[in-house]
């Protein structure tokens, strides 16, 4: 598009985006602002914007929307990295609404039917008086929101209804079509964990939440945050102090909505809790850095890459039933990435699906993967180390679901964190009896259980969660922390979704989504699936269960003794780096964790790799469960 390609006739807001230049021009010309650039108007929501270069977008400080002016990026400070106007665009764009988003990126193009949106001069004289000031303002104006977006570029917004101005920080986009540059993904010399002294034996994070340089203002906004437009503080829920987010991102079945959430027992925590997970699914869900993945088959690179297969595979039957996916064909070429094989270092190739997971290709919807063994840290062996927590606390929860194990139950009142047993009285005020069960199974790390039952048998009964940690109390808090965020709401979603959920109990093939999973167990008619959690059986302390962990002063001790463990049960670790340019600018690193062999979380019941994991059925054999085969019901994991 050049910059009189916005006013061709039958292009949506054409007509007034060339209107818009003419009016600005004019008064550039008149008397131009001392300092900055003259106006370059462009439409936006018109398009998409996502896909090719556009000199002209590039260059543009004026924006037009349906509903807004947009004018920047401006006022970065020297030395930062300064984002392009198709920067903008593209982030402004993520924060669309699902209809609107799909209208722009797979419809069939939008048509002009009018000469919307109008320009009235005092409109245009409004757009002009704050041009002239964004053009002259210095870097440090416009700042209100927190000190680490302060030298960030901003974007200012002139709503054509009200005129209010809203001002917000914009962040560079790494993969923009017109300033960024896409090279090719090679491998790179693995960085092997270095030695990380921690705060604390006791402290398994280098930083606290509050720690790390999050320029808020920047990441969550209105007109372009990175990972979404807002955050929610609910003050009514009587058991945590939740907060969540979310964004849509556009995946293997169209526009995923994906949340971000934080659980702790105080908004400030949560907040920054959220924020962090937010550039987490950021990370994960695409390769945010400008580089172009492998394109080959398997069978012309297994010598450098990961048998995908060797992750799980679901049934035959869902390959035939399931039109999302289809079996893993080791001639057809699929997008890989690079990673690295822990301990020896050697550099892997990685199915893009198995770690950037809404990233989709033709013939690589083998498997419909999450977010699962993915975490951020302030190094990458915190990462790495929060990575396989994750995976460790899965393939516990899994093995002992589909297992039918009756674990060991905890003896709440045993924790010595007060924090914890605060946490069980808001369950029990809540309407729910609050039960931690001892989920290990053949690996030693801590994986807790936490099972929420509701007082009266009613709708909402069953609220399960899964924390895994090397300190067990941390592992206790963290699943005490998700169940108590799901109860309040546990019986008003089973009554909204009752007759759905009813089908879902008569007829497994229904349960398809991660909600429905944690849902179905809201019926109390699921009570029946649960007995071997919900039997009576004496209660262990914390400490005839654990132990005392081993102190330890550096976090890289923490991360080797896991490896150890799993390297000594014939597992193989690998890790791909995740992190966005974004991230480095905070201090922080995002991998994907992946362990073959390990069980992984799927969600949908026809789509469970567990149920084919030579894993799960040697455990059977070795339960001498074999013949009564995996419990033939979905697993509640949230």
């Amino acid at each position: 598009m050049t910059r009189s390609a916005a006013a061709g006739a039958g292009v949506p807001m054409g007509a007034a985006a060339g209107q818009l230049q003419r009016d600005l021009d004019a008064r550039w010309s008149a008397a131009p602002p001392a300092g900055g650039r003259p106006p370059v108007v462009v439409t936006l929501g018109a398009a998409d914007v996502m896909g090719t270069a556009d000199p002209a977008r590039r260059r543009a400080n004026v924006h037009l929307s349906a509903r807004a002016v947009f004018l920047g990026p401006w006022g970065a400070a020297e030395g930062r990295s300064e984002p392009c106007g198709h920067c903008f665009a593209v982030r402004w764009q993520r924060l669309r609404g699902r209809t609107e988003r799909d209208a722009l990126e797979v419809g069939g193009g939008l048509t002009a039917v009018s000469g919307w949106p109008e320009l009235p001069e005092w409109v245009v004289d409004a757009v002009w008086s704050a041009f002239r000031v964004v053009a002259q303002a210095p870097p440090t104006v416009g700042v209100l929101l927190d000190p680490d977006s302060a030298a960030l570029s901003r974007m200012t917004s002139v709503d054509l209804g009200s005129l209010r101005a809203l001002t917000v920080p914009v962040m560079p986009e790494p993969r923009c079509p017109s300033c960024g540059t896409v090279v090719p993904d090679e491998p790179t010399v693995f960085e092997a964990p270095r030695p990380r002294p921690k705060p604390a034996p006791d402290r398994y994070r280098l930083h606290g939440v509050h720690d790390y340089r999050l320029p808020v203002g920047a990441l969550v906004n209105p007109l372009c945050g990175v990972i979404g437009a807002g955050a929610l503080l609910n003050p009514t829920l009587p058991t945590t102090a939740a907060v969540t987010g979310g964004v849509f991102i556009r995946g293997y079945a169209g526009l995923l909505d994906v949340a971000w959430s934080g659980h702790a027992n105080g908004f400030a925590d949560s907040l920054r809790l959220a924020y962090l997970e937010g550039l987490e699914r950021y990370a994960g869900t695409h390769q945010r850095r400008a580089r172009a993945p492998v394109v080959a088959a398997y069978a012309d690179i297994a010598d450098q890459a990961l048998d995908p297969t060797s992750c799980g595979s679901y049934p035959d039957g869902t390959y035939d039933a399931d039109p999302l996916v289809q079996p893993f064909d080791p001639h057809q070429p699929i997008p890989w990435v690079w990673g690295h094989v822990v301990g020896s270092g050697e550099p892997i190739l990685v199915p893009r699906r198995l770690c950037f997971y809404s990233s989709g290709a033709p013939g690589d919807n083998f498997v419909l993967s999450s977010s699962n063994g993915c975490a951020t840290g302030g190094c990458l062996e915190e990462a790495i180390l929060f990575g396989l927590l994750e995976l460790i606390e899965r393939d516990a929860f899994l093995l002992g679901w589909y297992s039918r194990d009756r674990p060991r139950r905890i003896d709440l009142d045993s924790c010595a964190d007060a924090a914890i047993r605060m946490m069980v009285d808001r369950g029990t005020l809540a309407g729910y009896e609050v039960l931690a069960f001892d989920s290990r199974t053949d690996l030693s790390v801590p994986v807790v259980t936490t099972l929420a039952v509701r007082h009266d048998g009613g709708p909402g009964l069953l609220a399960f969660a899964a924390g895994a940690h090397l300190a067990p109390e941390q592992a206790v808090a963290a699943a005490l922390s998700e169940t108590l965020s799901y109860i309040p709401l546990k019986a008003g979603r089973t009554r909204q979704r009752w007759d759905e959920l009813r089908a879902m109990a008569d007829d497994y093939s229904l349960v398809q989504t991660v909600h429905d999973h944690a849902d179905l167990f809201g019926l109390p008619q699921m009570r029946a699936h649960v007995e071997e959690y919900l039997a009576d059986r004496p209660l262990e302390s914390m400490t005839e269960l654990y132990g005392a962990p081993p102190p330890t002063e550096d976090l890289r001790q923490d991360l080797q003794g896991v490896l150890d463990e799993l390297h000594a049960k014939g597992h193989r670790v690998i890790v791909v780096d995740q992190t966005t340019p974004e991230q480095l600018t905070m201090g922080l690193r995002t991998v994907a964790t992946i362990v073959p062999g390990l069980v992984p979380i799927d969600f949908g019941w026809l789509r469970q790799r567990a149920l084919t994991m030579p894993r799960l059925h040697e455990r059977l054999r070795a339960q001498g469960r074999a013949d009564d085969g995996p419990r033939p019901v979905p697993h509640p994991f949230p």
